[in-house]
């Protein structure tokens, strides 16, 4: 059922639950949601509305663009303003996926806190309505490509991106210096009342697990789809060698999923406040003077305390294998010395090294041996493509995903000693 208005739980004011309910507010409800959220003083108010445009994209929810004048205009007052809402009421896919916004606008909240430890766009309205699932957040409109912010670098595309190791490494900086700031408390306490640390949650979506017969069956699946489009798969995971050895560890490593969980859920030295998807698309870049190249994080759906290895294989997963290969354990080491500099204590390294073998070997089991049938269903000319960067497969921003992050997990296992991985948790069980 189609709603207008529903009061927030968290700051009290009607807020608009769509588009149209929105553009009726107009200025008058603006003005009473950036004075409820503070960033707008008492004397000041929104005079007019002078740009509304709608966009697409995301898996949740209707978006806006929108420009606002106001009576006292002010260097921190931003003109251009970006509004999300949780609900999509013409499409029921879209409006399930509406509790995510829950702990996007919680984050949104805590993010006002003038001591908060990295860039996130301004705030200027946030708010819930648990009961019906509806939520509105207003932020600050970022100027992808002007005022020294480089272009947006859409998921998966990084080989048209300048310095990727450079953006990774301003990924990795803003991801640790958030978890180091909640670990060492310098984070407002309501983070244990918005976020607390829920062991069962390592990945955002839960299913049944698979059996270790099922994996079994997929790892051949693969084996197939690896048989069938060789040209767009890197040459050592279609390997002969390599599926065997899959084939072998697979369900071996699915048999111990209760442990690895257990191990993830139980090292609260690795456990902290992070975003769980800090894709490149997730970002914004920019450079002060000479200084290194910076970056702020959006899209907080989904926020939370997370073992540490979930938040790097999020950042990371959809990095090109050059990446994987070459520098991971230089990402690792910044990761470790920021979270440090931050309060957050010290990181062993070795011990961050085998939760994130464990956390890829247990999320590619069970997501990404699900991929070669995704790809056909977007790319379903997959026959007739030249290698892995063929428009056909790139313009599909599913299909080119669903293509590399499986690769990088199955790169990332063909290069680690996974039978090792098993037999610590084997013991581990013991």
């Amino acid at each position: 059922m189609k709603i207008d208005w529903v009061p927030g739980d968290h700051l009290g004011l009607q807020m608009p639950a769509h588009t149209e309910a929105f553009i009726k507010g107009g200025p008058e409800f603006l003005t009473q949601a950036f004075q409820a959220s503070g960033i707008l003083p008492n004397d000041n108010c929104v005079t007019d509305v002078t740009g509304f445009q709608e966009i697409s994209g995301g898996s949740t929810g209707r978006k806006l663009i929108v420009s606002v004048d106001y009576e006292k205009p002010s260097p921190e007052l931003h003109n251009d303003l970006f509004v999300k809402f949780s609900r999509d009421f013409d499409d029921v896919h879209r409006d399930a996926a509406k509790t995510q916004m829950e702990l996007e606008v919680l984050f949104a909240l805590l993010s006002r806190d003038p001591g908060f430890p990295i860039a996130v766009p301004t705030c200027y309205y946030s708010d819930y309505h648990h009961q019906s699932g509806t939520g509105i957040l207003i932020t600050q409109r970022i100027p992808y490509g002007f005022h020294g912010v480089e272009k947006l670098y859409p998921k998966c595309l990084d080989y048209q991106m300048p310095e990727p190791l450079n953006h990774y490494k301003a990924l990795i900086t803003a991801l640790a210096r958030l978890s180091g700031a909640h670990k060492a408390g310098r984070l407002s306490s309501v983070v244990e009342e918005y976020f607390p640390f829920e062991p069962e949650k390592l990945s955002v979506s839960q299913r049944k697990p698979y059996t270790p017969e099922k994996i079994c069956e997929k790892v051949v699946q693969y084996a197939q789809f690896s048989h069938d489009y060789p040209q767009i798969l890197p040459k050592n995971i279609r390997s002969e060698a390599f599926i065997a050895r899959i084939k072998e560890e697979a369900p071996k490593f699915q048999a111990l999923e209760a442990v690895a969980k257990k191990i993830l859920q139980s090292d609260s030295e690795l456990t902290a406040l992070c975003h769980w998807n800090a894709h490149v698309d997730n970002a914004w870049f920019w450079r002060d003077a000479s200084g290194p190249l910076e970056c702020g994080l959006m899209d907080w759906g989904n926020a939370s305390q997370m073992n540490l290895a979930m938040a790097i294989w999020g950042c990371l997963s959809a990095a090109e294998l050059t990446i994987w290969d070459n520098h991971l354990d230089e990402l690792l080491e910044l990761f470790a010395e920021e979270y440090k500099q931050a309060g957050g204590g010290t990181i062993d390294l070795q011990k961050l090294n085998l939760h994130l073998k464990i956390y890829v070997g247990m999320m590619g089991l069970a997501w990404m041996l699900d991929a070669p049938k995704l790809i056909l269903a977007k790319v379903p000319d997959l026959n007739h493509v030249d290698d892995r960067l063929d428009p056909r497969i790139q313009r599909s921003e599913r299909g080119r995903s669903q293509l590399l992050i499986m690769s990088v997990f199955l790169n990332f296992w063909q290069k680690q000693n996974m039978q090792e991985v098993i037999d610590y948790m084997t013991n581990y069980s013991n």
